[in-house]
């Protein structure tokens, strides 16, 4: 077994090698480096375009660290928490060997821990350490400004090929003389364009001289690249692939089934353009935006069913992870709302890494108090000082990867019932509580979660590293915490902020003062209404089409039901029972009763309906199998079931097949929709299923 690892790695050894050219200036500089030869550098900085050849030039250098006998450590900044921590995790081998050789590849991810990584980490590395930093951006001038960093650091511009190279390259592809010149006219001296147009090309594809040399050709190149495919589900798992951060053989499963999963995922591993890392497998941004965008324009709907499965898998995994990996998780499913019309900060954040994650230390509140001050105003800063003093774990406080300095704050209040000199100090904790007695109240024993502050006083019109992690703190928190009957959201900003806050399923609730004249929006999301399925599939709808869905867009305040309407909605369910695209359109689907049969389901550990409908479908059964526990209702049962869920063409086809009179069949299933209604009423107030009078009515009203 050994052995052939060792010859499959040979191998690939052997095709990096036949089809790498050029860069030669690059591995010298390497070599020097490598060698200690004094005044070598000890730090390569490559910085050049997508697909240019940065990671290739890596890979290059990898294979030469091991022939030298020297240990290499890779780290992608693509897959790391961008975070010190995370990074040194990744990293952290090299702090421990004699003679490594520190690889980064995609630095452009975590851009903002450049500082901390030139100034904190690097200088921990051994003395005949060697580390590659690649990116798409180039260093800070910072570098060039400490004279320390004067020897020890190199500079490299990875630019095209040149034509001798490019040419090189191509007949080392296999490419014939006569194609080409066409094949350089398109891609120039590109790496990653030569060698898609070179597999092309070899192929027999097309003539190389009907290509045109414009961006727009890229997409049809990559799909006749990627188009033929063994099987339609060897072409749905390259396009999970295409839609995702990373990819694994789990998540494979929750799409293409479990039969074929495994067989899946061997076949994309083998891919030329996928690339492994240890939280899956990933492909190449020009292949990935193909194939991605070809799918959404050819078939709408099975683009939707797809982004869906690969949700509700993500979802779960958010939801269950380890803390230590619950952000990573979340940022696997917010990568997902790059996807769609709206405007979001999880697509505005060109970079992370600037900012990270932390508890209220000793010594920050006068910092969290002048923050709140310069961002919302002194009332704001006095609200805070007052939330200081009364809840000082509901904190996080955002700082500098460079500096180690509060940068930003926010603030997440448990609100466990409403308190006079709360609401005096704060009135937008006084305006939430006020919206929510109004609309719905909290029952005994139930709470308000209010993200009360998001403050970064430095960034006040666009999207920040600190905001969006932020952002992904909230979902954390709504997900995954004790489920509140309420959350909110306050934002003095709410012409930046309302598109995604209600992109995330939190609607416009009420205004406020909060001080100096100024008004702070509050947004709220009923989570007994709104089940995380049911704000899953909204939001993930919301994501691709702008559009909420008809059962939100019934129900955005979240109100309760009146008696009548509900009696009303629960005739309707019965009557779709086998139309579930009717049932997404129920009222039902925004009562407490759904939404504590999806949060027991939860806590429990059993499989989850994948719909609101589906837990709403339960309820009904519930109801109706409930008419046969007492033997004066069971012919109430057998009607009721008949007519609803045994997909009878007609009500007298109903009475025939039950061999009742008409008249008695219709009395019969009066009454027995009567019991039900009352049964789920009870159900709704709180109550199990119980029992109900002979005229339908809850013994308990």
């Amino acid at each position: 077994m050994e052995r052939g690892r060792r010859n499959l790695a040979d191998r690939l050894r052997g095709a990096r090698e036949t089809t790498f050219v050029g860069r030669s200036e690059e591995l010298a500089a390497f070599h020097e480096a490598l060698g200690g030869r004094p005044g070598a550098a000890a730090v390569l900085y490559v910085h050049g375009p997508g697909g240019v050849g940065k990671s290739a030039l890596l890979r290059r250098f990898a294979d030469e660290s091991r022939d030298a006998g020297r240990t290499v450590v890779e780290v992608d900044g693509r897959l790391i928490d961008p975070s010190p921590d995370g990074f040194a995790a990744g990293a952290a081998p090299a702090l421990t060997d004699d003679r490594p050789v520190l690889l980064v590849d995609t630095f452009e991810h975590c851009q903002g821990l450049e500082d901390w990584l030139r100034d904190r980490f690097l200088p921990r590395l051994p003395e005949r350490a060697v580390a590659v930093i690649a990116g798409r951006e180039p260093p800070s001038p910072l570098w060039a400004a400490d004279l320390a960093w004067n020897e020890a650091l190199r500079v490299i511009g990875l630019g095209p090929l040149a034509t001798a190279e490019a040419e090189a390259l191509l007949e080392r592809r296999g490419v014939g003389p006569s194609q080409r010149p066409a094949v350089l006219a398109f891609a120039g001296g590109h790496p990653l364009a030569l060698s898609l147009a070179a597999a092309v090309a070899v192929d027999g594809a097309g003539g190389a001289s009907d290509w045109a040399p414009t961006p727009d050709v890229l997409s049809p190149l990559l799909s006749r690249i990627v188009g033929e495919v063994p099987s339609p589900v060897h072409r749905l798992a390259l396009e999970v692939a295409a839609h995702t951060m990373t990819t694994t053989e789990s998540l494979l499963r929750a799409v293409v089934g479990e039969e074929r999963a495994g067989e899946m995922f061997a076949w994309l591993r083998e891919l030329p353009f996928a690339d492994r890392s240890r939280h899956g497998l990933f492909l190449h941004d020009l292949v990935r935006d193909a194939v991605d965008a070809d799918l959404r324009w050819r078939d709408p709907q099975g683009y939707a069913g797809m982004h869906h499965r690969v949700g509700a898998h993500l979802l779960e995994q958010a939801r269950t992870a380890d803390d230590a990996d619950a952000v990573v998780a979340l940022r696997a499913l917010a990568y997902l709302n790059r996807y769609g019309p709206t405007p979001s900060c999880f697509s505005a954040v060109e970079r992370e890494g600037d900012a990270y994650e932390d508890a209220l230390r000793p010594g920050d509140g006068a910092t969290v108090l002048a923050m709140a001050a310069a961002a919302e105003g002194e009332g704001s800063a006095a609200a805070a000082g007052f939330w200081l003093e009364r809840q000082p774990e509901a904190f996080r406080v955002y700082r500098s990867t460079h500096t180690g300095e509060a940068v930003a704050f926010m603030t997440r209040l448990r609100l466990t019932g409403r308190r006079g000199d709360e609401c005096a100090a704060d009135p937008v904790v006084a305006a939430a509580w006020e919206h929510a007695e109004r609309e719905n109240p909290p029952p005994p024993g139930g709470h308000l979660m209010m993200f009360r502050f998001m403050a970064h006083p430095a960034v006040r019109r666009e999207a920040s590293s600190a905001m969006h992690l932020m952002q992904l703190r909230m979902c954390a928190d709504w997900i995954r915490s004790d489920p509140p009957a309420w959350s909110f959201v306050a934002t003095p900003r709410p012409g930046l902020w309302g598109t995604l806050l209600e992109h995330l399923g939190h609607h416009p609730a009420a205004e406020a003062s909060s001080g100096d004249g100024r008004t702070c929006a509050l947004f709220a999301c009923d989570w007994r209404t709104t089940p995380v399925e049911t704000w899953f599939d909204r939001s993930r709808l919301w994501t691709l089409t702008g559009d909420r869905g008809p059962a939100d867009r019934a129900g955005d305040a979240g109100r309760a039901l009146a008696r009548a309407d509900f009696d009303n909605a629960v005739r309707s369910a019965l009557r779709d029972w086998h139309r579930p695209d009717a049932l997404e359109a129920n009222p039902l689907l925004r009562t407490r009763m759904v939404a504590d049969r999806a949060g027991a389901a939860a806590q429990g550990g059993r499989e989850r309906p994948a719909h609101a409908a589906d837990v709403l479908r339960e309820l009904l059964t519930d109801a109706v199998d409930a008419l046969r526990e007492d033997p004066r209702q069971a012919k109430f049962h057998r009607v009721v079931a008949t007519t609803y869920f045994h997909r009878v063409p007609s009500q007298m086809a109903a009475a025939e097949r039950l061999r009742l009179p008409f008249s008695t069949y219709r009395r019969h299933l009066r009454r027995g929709v009567e019991r039900v209604c009352a049964l789920l009423w009870r159900r709704e107030a709180g109550a199990p299923l119980g029992p109900v009078r002979a005229d339908g009515a809850d013994p308990a009203a």
